[in-house]
């Protein structure tokens, strides 16, 4: 499903959290230094109980979010029911809100939609384990917490929005496609300014269980040394290493940004989404091939034009593969390349909107930032960016976001 109507719709705010920093500022500089956080999963939850009958299974590598703040501006007694994805994610609708100054904005054309379904699981586990043999006492805003449109109602109320506000679930195309689809809520009139966020997937042990089995997870390989774990594209990748993460983008229209004399990021030039027919994790060439392919049509590129491109990327020995192959099969051999996930960990329904601020800085900094652990790339006839940030100015990026059951989606942005 190709966009129609890409005239005048623009991303004029930015948030982000992540485990290698908070705001744009923090973000920015751990990405162009190359910095990651990698280690063997501390938080409640995240790794399977000792007591457990699971033997000889290694602890679960992923990259935590430390020293997390959030603005004294809003009420305790909210922020005490509130989960750990949706502290976050709050924290970075925020940035993005203050960034693109929305409250001179009617609250009544101002939207929120947030990508990503069943974000809240290490809470929810926590939880019911708390109250297994108590369930009398289970405190009663539980009945509203384990909705994931709870995470809607918490910013509306805080942040006064007033127009449209959804979730939308796409595994881990999730963030990417909530960004779609508020470009198309703006592109259609149907608001004039829209906040997409991809939602902090809060993986408990059960999760990291399920993914491991399904072979998606790594590392086997690394199970003794967390830093080298995260390596997409690398010959040595083993699966993709989970990271907490969350990225906000203000959609707003040209109508509205000339009428508040505001300045945006970039514009959303083109955009597709379209599903394999396949419920199953394995990516589909065809399928990915379709959405670059009608991305660059909608915005009116060729792939000469695309100089840089933000892979979808997760260390996946199949997932690796098949995108390269359908970025050389689409012409984009001579756009730069590199992986956000190898710095912050995959993300899953929050990756695409994360990774799109990344493109968006990099754009915005004609810098492009380096890649951890691609000490031996896939296919070295690519312009890979490696172990150092390099400058190099960017009119044009394409975005890639995938998630398991045929989801395929990509963006074209540009400067």
């Amino acid at each position: 499903m190709p966009n129609s109507n890409t005239v005048g719709v623009y991303i004029s705010g930015l948030g982000i959290t992540s485990a290698i920093g908070q705001g744009k500022q923090a973000f920015s500089e751990a990405l162009f230094a190359g910095h990651s956080s990698f280690d063997f999963m501390q938080r409640p939850g995240r790794q399977i109980p000792t007591e457990s009958e699971v033997q000889n299974e290694t602890p679960f590598i992923g990259a935590e979010i430390n020293n997390f703040t959030l603005s004294p501006h809003f009420p305790g007694n909210l922020l005490r029911t509130a989960s750990f994805s949706s502290q976050v994610g709050l924290a970075t609708v925020y940035e993005a809100w203050q960034d693109a100054y929305l409250d001179q904005i009617s609250a009544e054309r101002v939207g929120l939609i947030v990508g990503g379904s069943n974000f809240q699981q290490r809470e929810m586990v926590n939880t019911q384990e708390k109250f297994i043999n108590k369930s009398l006492f289970l405190r009663p805003t539980y009945g509203l917490n384990f909705m994931d449109t709870d995470f809607c109602g918490l910013c509306s109320e805080l942040l006064g929005i007033r127009g449209l506000a959804i979730t939308v679930g796409a595994a881990s195309a999730s963030g990417q496609i909530a960004v779609i689809q508020a470009c198309n809520a703006v592109a259609n009139g149907q608001l004039d300014a829209c906040i997409a966020v991809g939602a902090l997937m809060d993986l408990s042990y059960w999760e990291c269980q399920g993914l491991r089995s399904l072979g998606a997870m790594g590392s086997d390989k690394f199970s003794q040394t967390p830093g080298l774990a995260c390596r997409p594209f690398d010959l040595d990748r083993d699966g993709f290493i989970y990271g907490e993460i969350c990225g906000a983008l203000v959609i707003e229209s040209e109508a509205s940004l000339c009428k508040r004399d505001r300045p945006s990021y970039v514009r959303a030039a083109g955009w597709s989404v379209a599903m394999d027919g396949n419920r199953n994790p394995n990516p589909s060439f065809e399928g990915e091939v379709q959405v670059i392919e009608e991305s660059l049509r909608a915005a009116g590129l060729t792939p000469g034009d695309i100089q840089y491109v933000n892979p979808h990327g997760t260390g996946s020995p199949l997932g690796d593969e098949t995108e390269l192959r359908a970025i050389k099969h689409c012409g984009l051999n001579e756009s730069y390349i590199n992986t956000t996930k190898s710095l912050t960990g995959h993300g899953l329904s929050a990756a695409g909107s994360a990774e799109l601020v990344a493109t968006i800085l990099q754009m915005q900094s004609a810098t492009l930032h380096p890649c951890n652990n691609l000490n031996n790339p896939m296919d070295d006839t690519l312009n890979w960016i490696s172990h150092r940030a390099e400058p190099h100015k960017i009119r044009h990026a394409l975005k890639m976001s995938m998630g398991f059951g045929g989801f395929n989606s990509a963006m074209c942005l540009e400067l």
